[in-house]
C-alpha cells in the first residue's frame, strides 16, 4: 500500500488551524483577557427571519408522511425545484439568464472548489493568483498538478491581470478577493475571458463574496462578461451572503455551452457529483430558497449592511493611522500593510499580546502576502469599535 505522496508537499497545518491553535494557546495562558477575534472569516449575526420560517415549515414538512422528503431530485446534483428557481431569479436580476440544469446545489464553494478538480486532468497547469485563499493551491498539490502564480501586489492593486506568456489550463479567480478585498471591474474581467477562451482554458470563479459589492462597475457574476459561458464556471456560497457558515449551502453555475474535448463539463460534474455526493438536506434547501424572495433579500441587506459598516470602520481607522490598506470597500477583507515594516507573523504576534487582536498574517496566503495582515468585517459591531480603538490606542502611541 503507498499513501498519496503529494500530500506530503503540503505545509504541516492548514493556515486557520495555526491561527486557531495560537488564539487557543493565548488564551489559555492569559484566561483573564479579552480577546477579540478578526481572523477568521465566520459570520455572527443570526439567520435572517424569512430563512429561520422557511426552515421551520420545512422541519414541519418532515414530521409528516405526506410531505415527507428523503433523498433529493436526482438524489444530488441539481437540488429542489423551489431553490433552483430562487437561484435563477436571482441571476435573472443581474441581468443573466441561466437553465436550470446549469444550477448544482452543494454544501458549500469551499467543497466545490475542491471537487470539481476531480472532472480536470491531473495533468493540467494551474494558475492561481499570489496572495490567495489557501483552498486553490492545497487541493491542486494533493492532486499533484503543476501550479503558476500571478503575482498580486500592491503595484497592481492586487489584480493581477493576464500575461499572454504564461500557459494554463485552469484559472482560478476570486472577486471580491479572499485575502486581499480587491475586485474586478467588468472590462478587467473581461481580458481574462479573453485569454481562457483564446486557450481553451477554464475559468473556477469563486463569487463568494459578491454580496458586498456595491459599486456598479463592479461584476457580480463573471456571466456578466460577455464569453464567460465558454470558459468560466461560477462558484458561490450562503455563508457570507446569507450566514450560512454553520448551515452550509451553495451552489455551482455550470453553462450547457462549456464543453471541452467535446464533451459539456456539467455532464461530468454531475456524473461526480451523483457518486460522490448525497445532497444537501431539505430543510437547508428550503431556508436557502429564502434568501432571494423579496422578504429575505431585504433582511439580509440589512446584515450585509451590518457587516460594510465594521469594515468601514476598521478602513477608516488604518486612515487615521495613516497604515495603507486595500480592500474595505465591496469587500468584507481589509488586507493592511503590517506597520514599521513588521513581518506578518511577527505582526502576528505583537497584535495579539499588545492590543488582544486576533488577525490572519498574509504570509499564509502566499510568498506576495508577506508584510500584509488581513481583518474580517464579520465580527459585533461592538467588538470591531474595541478592536479598532485598541489598535489606534497601540499605533498612535508609537
Amino acid at each position: 500500500m503507498k499513501i498519496n505522496h503529494n500530500f506530503l508537499n503540503l505545509q504541516e497545518s492548514y493556515l486557520f488551524s495555526t491561527v486557531g491553535a495560537k488564539f487557543a494557546a493565548y488564551k489559555k495562558a492569559h484566561p483573564e483577557k479579552n480577546v477579540i477575534k478578526l481572523s477568521i472569516g465566520d459570520v455572527t449575526l443570526p439567520l435572517a427571519p424569512a430563512v429561520i420560517a422557511a426552515m421551520h415549515a420545512a422541519v414541519e414538512d418532515m414530521s409528516k408522511r405526506e410531505t415527507f422528503k428523503g433523498y433529493g431530485p436526482d438524489q444530488t446534483c441539481y437540488g429542489y425545484e423551489t431553490l433552483i428557481r430562487s437561484i435563477r431569479g436571482s441571476y435573472a436580476r443581474k441581468g443573466v439568464m441561466l437553465n436550470d440544469g446549469e444550477i448544482f446545489i452543494s454544501d458549500g464553494a469551499k467543497s466545490d472548489l475542491a471537487n470539481i478538480l476531480d472532472i480536470f486532468s491531473a495533468e493540467n497547469t494551474v494558475l492561481v493568483p499570489d496572495p490567495v485563499y489557501p483552498v486553490y493551491v492545497d487541493t491542486n498539490v494533493m492532486a499533484g498538478r503543476k501550479i503558476v502564480f500571478a503575482d498580486a501586489n500592491e503595484e497592481n492593486g492586487f489584480l493581477p491581470m493576464p500575461d499572454r506568456r504564461v500557459d494554463a489550463d485552469i484559472v482560478y479567480i476570486c472577486s471580491p478577493n479572499n485575502p486581499t478585498g480587491a475586485a474586478y471591474s467588468r472590462d478587467r474581467l473581461k481580458a481574462w475571458v479573453d485569454y481562457a477562451n483564446e486557450r481553451g482554458a477554464v475559468i473556477l470563479y469563486d463569487a463568494a463574496y459578491e454580496a458586498f459589492i456595491e459599486d456598479g462597475s463592479l461584476a457580480r457574476s463573471i456571466y456578466e462578461v460577455e464569453g464567460a459561458r465558454d470558459c468560466a464556471i461560477e462558484i458561490c456560497s450562503y455563508s457570507k451572503t446569507a450566514g450560512f457558515t454553520g448551515v452550509r449551502c451553495g451552489y455551482t453555475v455550470v453553462p450547457d455551452t462549456l464543453t471541452r474535448e467535446g464533451v459539456r463539463l456539467g455532464k461530468l460534474w454531475a456524473r461526480r457529483q451523483s457518486t460522490k455526493f448525497n445532497g444537501v438536506s431539505y430543510i437547508t434547501q428550503m431556508g436557502a430558497a429564502a434568501v432571494f424572495t423579496e422578504e429575505g433579500e431585504r433582511q439580509i441587506a440589512e446584515n450585509i449592511a451590518y457587516y460594510k459598516r465594521n469594515a468601514k470602520t476598521i478602513a477608516a481607522t488604518l486612515d487615521r493611522l495613516g497604515i495603507p490598506y486595500t480592500g474595505g470597500i465591496n469587500s468584507p477583507y481589509v488586507w493592511m500593510k503590517c506597520p514599521y515594516g513588521m513581518k506578518s507573523w511577527e505582526f502576528f504576534d505583537y497584535l495579539l499580546e499588545n492590543a488582544n487582536v486576533v488577525g490572519t498574517p498574509g504570509s499564509g496566503f502566499g510568498k506576495n502576502g508577506e508584510g500584509y495582515f488581513r481583518l474580517t468585517a464579520f465580527a459585533t459591531a461592538e467588538n470591531t469599535a474595541e478592536a479598532c480603538r485598541r489598535m489606534e490606542d497601540l499605533f498612535g502611541s508609537r
